[in-house]
């Protein structure tokens, strides 16, 4: 049994064999789009310095960024937790799925894996992420895994030419245990 590994994927530290993937999926804007902005071209040498401070963090760091693959090894995307508040027990995370790779179940299963570690290993007791407006794929399976929708960012982003609202979504430890323990 490997803590780390559910039924479609597991999650995994990042390795310099990465760079490659990483590279790669930095060139689809649509991505760039739905989790952040859209950036400058980024070399492959950057990628791999990223990677090499990466690989230099603790293990033990709590904002701590993993590759989602598949059991067969496939690297699909990553998750990582970020907003880590000990003294409020809350942190929020960052997911993204190749596009080829979306809808077959790889992101609820690493949100699920992720945020029972979070939760059930080191204490916390809220995970919040948040959402852009457009990303209609992303509410729908945040929903689909029972976060509460709890607030909204109006005009919290700009992209093609428009200002966006972001969504944000909650879930406590008892109502993630009650659904999935």
């Amino acid at each position: 049994m490997n803590y780390w590994e559910g039924k479609k994927v597991r999650l995994r530290s990042l390795e310099r064999e990465d760079h490659e993937f990483f590279y790669n999926w930095n060139l689809d804007t649509s991505t760039q789009k739905n989790l952040a902005w859209i950036w400058f071209p980024t070399s492959s040498t950057s990628i791999k310095n990223w990677i090499k401070t990466e690989e230099e963090k603790d293990p033990m760091n709590e904002e701590h960024y993993f590759v989602i693959e598949t059991l067969e090894g496939k690297t699909v995307g990553s998750i990582t937790a970020n907003s880590i508040n000990k003294n409020d027990g809350t942190f929020r995370y960052g997911l993204g799925i190749i596009a080829s790779e979306r809808k077959k179940g790889y992101a609820s299963e690493a949100i699920k894996i992720f945020v029972n570690y979070y939760f059930n290993e080191l204490r916390f007791n809220k995970v919040n992420a948040g959402v852009f407006e457009f990303n209609e794929g992303s509410i729908k399976l945040h929903e689909r895994f029972g976060m509460i929708q709890e607030g909204r960012l109006r005009q919290n982003k700009f992209t093609n030419g428009k200002f966006w609202d972001l969504l944000l979504f909650g879930m406590t430890k008892d109502e993630f245990n009650s659904k999935y323990k």
